[in-house]
């Protein structure tokens, strides 16, 4: 069983009942998969950026990315319906832990800098959303055989049914969050 697992049953599971007043232990919200998504405006261009990018996603997540197309036709940026533009990995169960421990114990604290993440970054419903600007703080990936910087968005998926439950439960995991 993952680390972070037991941490969340042996202790995030019993501060939550305490702090909200559950009754029952299924009542306490829980990650629930974890989003990896890349776009990738240029990849109308250059297709093999595209290859790139699912390649280094792969890599950072163990999985490999599933390749999104565009749903609309855009003609100011050349863009067609069914056009390849970006790509996307769904984490659930001991990929998620796995991947949400190293982002938190490893990968953030190598952003330069660092001095927490925002608490603002919730949708009112206890999903939280982070923006990376570049791919390269994540240790699996190497400096030289990067072509071009990319930036992706991570969005952790908790059961929570608001906000302040789902922030307390990414606190009590581990997330690094700003005072």
């Amino acid at each position: 069983m993952a680390t972070l697992k037991k941490i969340y049953q042996e202790k995030a599971v019993p501060a939550l009942m305490k702090r909200f007043n559950y009754k029952n232990r299924m009542e306490v919200p829980k990650l629930e998969k974890i989003v990896i998504n890349m776009g990738l405006g240029e990849a109308i261009q250059n297709i093999k950026i595209l290859d790139s990018a699912a390649l280094e996603l792969s890599q950072i997540t163990g999985q490999k990315p599933v390749i999104t197309k565009a749903k609309k036709s855009i003609a100011q940026f050349k863009l067609r319906t069914g056009m390849p533009i970006g790509c996307r990995v769904t984490l659930r169960k001991a990929r998620m832990y796995e991947f949400f421990n190293r982002l938190v114990n490893v990968t953030l604290p190598r952003v330069r800098d660092f001095k927490g993440l925002s608490g603002k970054s919730f949708d009112g419903r206890g999903n939280y959303a982070l923006g990376i600007r570049e791919q390269l703080i994540f240790p699996e990936i190497h400096y030289d055989k990067i072509d071009k910087i990319k930036g992706m968005n991570i969005v952790i998926v908790t059961t929570a049914k608001t906000d302040e439950e789902g922030k307390e439960l990414l606190k009590l995991l581990g997330m690094p969050f700003r005072n």
